[in-house]
């Protein structure tokens, strides 16, 4: 069940979303993209992190985003995309209209029943769909250790991506790939990136300082942050690709 209230609070985010979220591997966008493909669809596009990935890919890229504030960021910095605020519930295209539809850390905040219809709506007969992730590596104990602050529900695992290997009504699983990259950030950026999550988004300001706090804490102790302003953080990216069920 999708929590509406973590859901929503990205509606209002915008430019410290995009300024300290991470991007993706161009390996990611590789592994889903058809070398066929003319048309693409990213839903759910935030402000762009995976969009400027689709590109130069194919002919004519997509962005459709329920907020405002992230797609105004996206038309800013991508003046070549189409836009158009929507839904994954309802998709505004036309049936069979995209080659391939992609949705960047955002899938586990669909509906899933009809938002895979409207995805299947959308896609020319045997299109392709991409989900992709990206996650703490398990061999950063730092990281780990923050992510837990921030989902001590999920704990070690990241429930997101395990939930989309499972068959999606409508598609059949091509693959999965599994991308490690890494990147260099500031101390300070890192902690602002855990304030655009949603469980910092929307805790009470109390909550959110202790929380912050425990960041902070971990960052000061462990050898391999202890001291430094810039991290060497090691990322992993899940890519699934399906294909629509003809």
């Amino acid at each position: 069940m999708v929590d509406q209230t973590l859901a929503r609070s990205f509606l209002t985010a915008g430019a410290d979303y995009d300024r300290y979220r991470p991007g993706f591997p161009a390996e990611a966008a590789d592994a889903i993209v058809p070398a066929s493909a003319r048309v693409a669809l990213d839903l759910g596009a935030g402000t762009g992190k995976f969009t400027e990935l689709l590109v130069g890919r194919v002919d004519r890229v997509i962005a459709v985003e329920p907020s405002e504030q992230m797609l105004a960021i996206l038309r800013a910095k991508l003046p070549g995309v189409e836009t158009m605020i929507g839904a994954a519930e309802s998709i505004p295209a036309s049936d069979h209209s995209v080659d391939v539809v992609t949705v960047a850390q955002a899938f586990h905040w669909f509906d899933r029943e009809p938002a895979c219809a409207e995805i299947a709506r959308v896609l020319v007969p045997g299109g392709v769909l991409g989900l992709l992730w990206n996650r703490t590596d398990p061999r950063c104990a730092w990281d780990r250790a923050c992510h837990r602050v921030a989902h001590p529900a999920v704990g070690d695992t990241d429930e997101t991506t395990s939930s989309a290997a499972e068959q999606l009504p409508g598609f059949d699983v091509v693959e999965r790939v599994t991308v490690p990259w890494a990147e260099s950030i500031s101390r300070a950026d890192y902690i602002a990136r855990w304030h655009t999550v949603s469980s910092f988004m929307t805790a009470s300001d109390a909550e959110r300082a202790r929380m912050t706090a425990d960041v902070e804490r971990i960052l000061d102790a462990d050898p391999a942050t202890a001291g430094r302003e810039i991290l060497d953080l090691p990322q992993i990216t899940d890519v699934y690709v399906y294909r629509a069920r003809v």
